[in-house]
């Protein structure tokens, strides 16, 4: 099958987002799909207000309308809300082509944390319009499901997110040279993760902080005692991961968490508060300690085995998400539902 995925969210922007449409276009190709990624590579582009590391593409409806004239997709995806994803929606919408859509990011609250005057419902009043068109809404977990749900959306099916658990694996300790224990965050270093509440916590040992993001040079002044080592990719990541006694997750906005699967694959416990994306995730007093006293969450998660970690993360590929994935999907009348590339007549 002919796949478009549109996506404002693209390398070398590095998160869940990313991560997850990343694995999902690999492991398409590799079961016999063509898959034409539409993203902002290449784009005239400006950066997203208050966060530079994004940057939104300027020649949305041009680049939309030639590739998807040119690659005639049987099926279409749309994965986010920005530009490439309106003008995809609006091309979809006058050519009379059926697409789905994904939920990654919680946008009105993001939005809300930045101009607090933003009330929450004008944000869901947008999404329920720009969802509100697809097929099906593809969201990563039950309980997201039931909020979105509460706000209006319609249509919603579960998409769940994986792990490259050969990849993300327990490889020893000593990588971050710091003193034990290692309480860990990963991941953007912006107001809506939450970061200040772990880095405010009264624990032993040392907090170290893998990321990037607006908040940084903020946070890095007021916190002198923690270990900022910015961005880690590939094995680079999957050591200093390693290394860690706990990750802490203090975000509350997150719709899963691909950081959290990445965690437990390394053999690594999580603290969390108890909401919505680590439920999904976490095994409270199994593969982390979910409360909202994240500082006893952190403490508690120390005498929690590695072994129950990678097992419970082993259960996740990403070959089974992207087969939900395929299931999903909408494909125009007469395309080859869910057949390879190579099985097309003609």
């Amino acid at each position: 099958m002919r796949i478009s995925l549109i996506t404002d969210a693209w390398y070398p922007q590095i998160n869940g987002v990313v991560t997850a449409l990343a694995h999902t276009v690999a492991e398409l190709e590799a079961m016999g799909h063509k898959v034409d990624p539409v993203t902002p590579t290449g784009s005239p582009s400006v950066p997203l207000p208050t966060y530079n590391e994004i940057r939104l593409a300027t020649d949305a409806r041009s680049k939309v309308h030639h590739r998807l004239a040119a690659f005639v997709p049987d099926a279409v995806h749309i994965a986010t809300e920005g530009p490439l994803g309106l003008a995809a929606r609006r091309y979809c919408a006058r050519a009379g082509i059926p697409f789905t859509t994904s939920f990654h990011t919680r946008f009105p609250e993001y939005v809300q944390k930045r101009l607090p005057f933003v009330p929450l419902s004008w944000g869901y009043a947008f999404m329920r319009w720009f969802h509100g068109g697809a097929e099906r809404t593809m969201v990563t977990n039950e309980p997201l499901r039931a909020e979105l749900a509460a706000w209006g959306l319609e249509d919603l099916v579960i998409w769940p997110r994986g792990v490259d658990a050969r990849r993300f694996r327990p490889v020893g300790r000593g990588e971050l040279g710091v003193r034990r224990p290692v309480f860990l965050y990963l991941g953007r270093v912006a107001v809506e993760k939450g970061v200040a509440d772990f880095l405010a916590l009264d624990l032993p040992g040392t907090k170290v902080v893998i990321g990037d993001g607006p908040a940084r040079p903020r946070l890095e002044a007021a916190y002198p005692e923690a270990v900022f080592i910015g961005y880690r990719t590939g094995e680079a990541l999957v050591r200093a991961l390693s290394d860690a006694d706990v990750l802490v997750f203090p975000s509350r906005t997150d719709s899963l968490g691909l950081v959290l699967l990445e965690a437990l694959a390394c053999g690594v416990p999580v603290a969390a508060y108890p909401v919505t994306g680590p439920q999904h995730v976490v095994a409270h007093g199994v593969t982390g300690y979910l409360d909202e006293d994240l500082g006893w969450a952190a403490r508690a998660a120390l005498g929690l085995g590695p072994a129950d970690c990678r097992a419970a993360a082993r259960q996740r590929s990403w070959r089974a998400c992207t087969e939900a994935f395929l299931g999903h999907l909408a494909p125009r009348e007469g395309a080859w539902l869910h057949r390879p590339e190579r099985r097309r007549a003609g």
